[in-house]
């Protein structure tokens, strides 16, 4: 760490947490807890300059009125006992009926466009989409009478997960490999007759119909993707990581690259097949402008391997680091949905200039404040062979960052893309 922020690392064990509030049409009213347990040791000891903390806790606890439901667990310990072996436990069970899925190929670059539309009408925003899939339609091939689509792109998730995860430090520990084990069990479902939100387009008044066949069962039912049953999964991870940031949790220089890798298969009691591939590189500067400001950047590529690979491997890159959804939502491409863009490829890259504009001390609890603007940038496609620079979809924005205890990063940040504007709360730099 550089010295002048070894000077304000807080000694000892303490807390830092806030509360989580979130509004969704079909998630409901939620709030939860989102806190973490630090434990810093003292400035004897020799790693205390070295490492973001001994040991750190994360917990989130969130529950909806639509019955959804989060927990999760993680604890991390590096450099264990002094030694080169870091730990890493993760354990989540979650209920999510809010997911989106567009679809599983390149052609979700293409502008968006209702699953049951026959006149190839397209819309250019998120808003004028998401009215127009809630009018009230004939009913095709065993629907109701009447149904609308403001369900179509939505499913549920349930998911029981627990991650092991260890890495060994080689030489002067900036090289580091690691190894992990993680099984999930999952299930899924799709809201077909569900009675949803729909306009009435002789009276433009809003009622209740059945909802009419989603998009994922769509696919399902046509073959064009798996997994829409759930199951038990199975995964073996292997990752090869460079890292010299200073500073894990707000690095001000430094460099990460990792070479990661997921395996499943039947041999070793999954239900699917497939291998998937990223591999990322992140950047940060401290350039001379201010007391504190740094520019960060990552650039992210990956790929899928196996015929058929569940759809839900699609929805995200994993990395030792933290899984990135891709492609769209608060981890990748803000500004647009999570997983508005998802094919087997993918390419995305951010951008950061974060300036830190004041720091205050209240009590024994230590606070800065920082704005980020960013740009994002990325793209998918069916083919590793045929990523390039085409077809590149982007977005822009600006964030606040809050900096509590130097190792807690509380972040908001607003996104802004040809489709969408959205706003993001979170715990964490997203890179």
């Amino acid at each position: 760490m550089s010295d002048d922020d070894l000077a304000k690392k807080k000694e000892g064990t303490f807390f830092t947490g806030i509360p989580d509030f979130s509004s969704d049409p079909i998630t409901g009213f939620g709030f939860g807890v989102r806190g973490n347990v630090y434990w810093n040791g003292t400035r004897d000891n020799e790693l205390f300059a070295y490492t973001p903390y001994l040991a750190k806790l994360k917990a989130n606890v969130a529950y909806y009125t639509s019955n959804a439901r989060e927990l999760t667990l993680s604890l991390d310990v590096p450099y264990y006992k002094g030694s080169r072996w870091r730990f890493k436990v993760d354990v989540k069970i979650q209920q999510n009926p809010a997911n989106l899925y567009f679809g599983l190929t390149e052609a979700t670059l293409n502008p968006l466009r209702l699953p049951s539309s026959q006149n190839g009408e397209t819309f250019s925003t998120y808003a004028d989409y998401d009215r127009a899939r809630k009018r009230l339609r004939p009913g095709q091939n065993g629907e109701a009478d009447f149904v609308t689509d403001a369900l179509s792109n939505r499913f549920r998730e349930t998911e029981y997960m627990l991650n092991l995860k260890a890495d060994y430090a080689l030489g002067n520990g900036k090289w580091r490999i690691m190894g992990g084990y993680e099984i999930q069990n999952l299930k899924y479902k799709t809201f077909e007759g569900k009675e949803a939100d729909a306009i009435d387009p002789n009276t433009g008044n809003t009622i209740q119909a059945p909802n009419g066949v989603s998009l994922l069962r769509r696919d399902f039912e046509q073959n064009k993707i798996s997994g829409l049953d759930g199951g038990w999964v199975s995964i073996l991870q292997t990752a090869l990581i460079y890292d010299t940031r200073d500073f894990e949790p707000d690095p001000t220089k430094g460099f990460y690259f990792e070479i990661a890798n997921e395996y499943s298969s039947n041999i070793i009691g999954s239900e699917f097949n497939f291998n998937k591939l990223f591999i990322q590189g992140r950047y940060y500067k401290k350039i001379p402008f201010g007391k504190r400001t740094v520019f960060a950047s990552r650039l992210g590529i990956g790929n899928i391997f196996g015929s058929n690979a569940p759809f839900f491997e699609f929805q995200d890159q994993w990395s030792p680091d933290g899984s990135i959804n891709a492609l769209g939502g608060k981890q990748s491409l803000r500004g647009y949905r999570a997983n508005r863009f998802l094919a087997r490829s993918l390419w995305f890259a951010n951008f950061e200039l974060r300036y830190r504009f004041t720091e205050f001390s209240i009590g024994k609890q230590r606070l800065a404040f920082g704005v980020a603007p960013f740009f994002d940038a990325g793209t998918v496609r069916d083919k590793w062979q045929n990523l390039n620079f085409s077809k590149i979809k982007t977005s822009y924005g600006a964030g606040l960052r809050v900096a509590w205890n130097q190792s807690t990063i509380i972040s908001f940040d607003y996104g802004k893309s040809k489709e969408d504007g959205l706003f993001y709360i979170g715990i964490g730099q997203v890179f």
